[in-house]
Parts: C-alpha cells; structure tokens; sequence
C-alpha cells in the first residue's frame, strides 16, 4: 500500500492572501504612489493596480523588478505567489472532491480498507483522494474514460460499462496492477518458457504441497509472467483475469472466490491458455460477461485448461469404468497426474454425479501467497 504519512501530516492553511496585499502595503509603506512606483519599475499603472487587487499574478520578471524598488528579495515575492497558487489549488481540489463524494460513495471502501489497499480515514473527502490516488487518476471523469469508455483501446480493450458492478470489479483490477508492479521480471515474457513450464504446473496442482501458491508464481516469473492472488470483492464475483502490462509482461490475476481447489486451477489454465492462444491487446474477465467479450476465445481458453486438467482421453476412461467411489477416484487421480478435486469437479459438471456426491475429495482454497 502506498504511504500516505506525507499527505497526512501535510500543513494547509485555511486562507492565504495574494501577494499583492503585501506590494500593496509596501507602496504605502515607502509613501510612494502606486503611478510613482509603475514609474519606477517601468509597468503600466493599470498592471501595478491589478497585481494589488489580485487579479494579476507576479512573474518572475516582476519579482526581480520589484526587489529593485522595494529591497525585498525577487525569492520572497515568488514564493508567496506559489504559496498563494498552491492554496487556490487545493480549493479548487476541495471542491472537486466534494462533488466526487457520490462517485466515491460506490467503491466498497470498508472492504478496500479491510484489505489493506486504502488508508483509513473517518471524513469522506478524505476518503475521495485516497480513491483517486489508489487508481491514480485526478477525478472521476478521468476513472470512467480508463474503465468504462476505452479511452486505451490502443494499448489494449477493456470496457466494464456493461457490468453489473464496475467500481468493485475496476478496484479489484487496480489492487491487481498495482500488486504486479511489485514484481520483478528479469526477462521478457517467453511462450516458449510458458508451455515448458505447464507440466511442472500440473504436477504442483496434483501434489499441492504447502507452499503450492508461492512456487506457481514463481514458475510463472520464470517465464515471464506476473501472477498476482487478489482478494475477492462483494459484487465482483471473478475467478481470475488476463492483461498484458505495456505489451511486455502477461499479467494474471486470481482470487479465490469460489474457494474451491478446481476451481482455481481451472480458471488459472484457462489465463494461461489465454496468453498462449491470444492477442496482447485482449483484456480478459472470467465470470463477467460484457459488450465486446469473445465467445469464441473463451471456448478456446476453457478447452486448453479442461485438456491439461484432466484429459478428453483420460476424463473417457473414468466414464468408461463407471465407478465414481472415493476410492476409485483417487486412484485415477495419481494414475493421471491430477488432483481428485478436478476429476470430481469434471464429474459434477458433466452431471455425471451429484453436487454433493465425493465432497471429501473436494480441497478448499485458503491462504494464496
């Protein structure tokens, strides 16, 4: 999480005059007129007038003209006007994130928090600029032309318009990105690398030894892909998504929503399909269904995970036999190189045994490294 202690801890000031107030004030001061002192620092009187009403800025030109006249230093008179353009600034921001508090008011902030990616703060405006800063964008404007209007279509698509939820799911994608920036890739993304490694994958699934979830992400690094474990957000109900970060680096990103063990596995094989079978500039979201999502591609992906999970041949022969006893599908499952989890999963998707039928060979998720 980004560290906020310097916005915390950061002095503003409820007012702050213009800097003109303080030349007005000198220029009585030395008992001149404001038309002698234009005289003397070669400006128009009407320029000299608008700078003491604060309706004209001090330039450095001026500053330096000004300390001829007055002897105060050109530094001093620049800084108030920073000063000064800084605290109109920060109304103008104020301003902003009132009017961006009911934008704000749709993230699901108590979880957001909960979770880590935002700072805890009790007063709304507060929590609107942490929002802004969590997907580094300047307003609310800014956050749908990103997610919603494919404003980067060039560099890849991506449209949440058409969903049911798109601040929860556009927060999740943000913690994504922001967790594969943390992520050192030596080398580029090798497809080569990626087909290689799937073996060592699947064997990793079928053994799931305790550190299971560290020791695929780093296989994947291997290759030069970014996997990230992402906590589930209410009312963005995905299993995993697909991206590639500025066409370099494939970056997958997986939750545990479902919590189940096949379940993650198949929707991480069907990422990896995802990288391997298509495009750098497709942006992919299981489980969400939206305006520009290719049917086609999705059966593809669900294909390539389904044949390595468990395959067509293999998944046959178990049918074959007809014995869906605990016993019989462990034994399948170290004769196959897979975890009973999957050939369960596979079984009571294909209706081929009931939902609640070989419950202790289904694993749960708990703790992604």
């Amino acid at each position: 999480m980004a560290n906020n202690n310097t916005t915390k801890n950061q002095f503003s000031p409820r007012a702050v005059s213009h800097p003109g107030v303080t030349l007005g004030a000198k220029i009585q001061e030395m008992e001149m007129s404001v038309r002698e002192f234009a005289l003397r620092a070669a400006k128009p009187e009407k320029t000299i007038l608008a700078v003491i009403r604060g309706d004209s800025s001090i330039t450095p030109d001026m500053a330096v003209i000004f300390e001829n006249v007055t002897g105060i230093p050109a530094h001093f008179w620049m800084t108030r006007q920073r000063n000064y353009d800084e605290f109109l600034a920060r109304q103008r921001m104020a301003q902003r994130l009132e009017d961006s508090a009911a934008w704000a008011d749709r993230f699901p902030v108590k979880y957001m928090e909960k979770y880590g990616w935002l700072q805890q703060f009790s007063d709304m405006a507060s929590k609107t600029k942490a929002l802004l800063q969590f997907f580094a964008v300047t307003s609310p404007e800014a956050w749908e032309n990103y997610y919603m209007n494919q404003q980067l279509k060039v560099a890849f698509r991506i449209s949440l318009r058409s969903t049911i939820e798109p601040y929860a799911i556009s927060a999740w994608l943000r913690q994504g990105d922001r967790q594969a920036e943390a992520i050192s890739v030596s080398e580029e993304y090798s497809d080569k690398k990626l087909r290689e490694r799937i073996p060592s994958m699947k064997s990793l699934m079928a053994e799931k030894p305790v550190n299971w979830s560290a020791t695929l992400r780093d296989l994947c690094v291997e290759c030069g892909v970014k996997l990230v474990y992402t906590p589930a957000l209410p009312k963005a109900p995905i299993n995993g998504a697909t991206r590639w970060i500025a066409s370099k680096y494939p970056c997958i990103q997986m939750s545990s929503q479902e919590k189940r063990y096949d379940t993650f596995w198949f929707s991480f094989f069907h990422e990896v399909g995802h990288i391997i079978l298509h495009g750098k500039k497709d942006f992919f979201l299981e489980n969400v269904d939206y305006d520009h999502k290719e049917t086609e591609k999705e059966n593809e992906a669900d294909c390539f995970a389904a044949n390595i999970l468990l395959s067509s041949t293999h998944e046959a022969e178990i049918v074959a036999k007809g014995d869906f006893s605990s016993e019989a599908l462990l034994k399948y499952s170290r004769q196959f190189n897979t975890h009973p989890s999957i050939i369960v999963g596979r079984l009571q998707h294909k209706r081929l045994i009931p939902k609640n039928a070989n419950l202790d060979l289904i694993d749960t998720i708990t703790g992604l490294q």
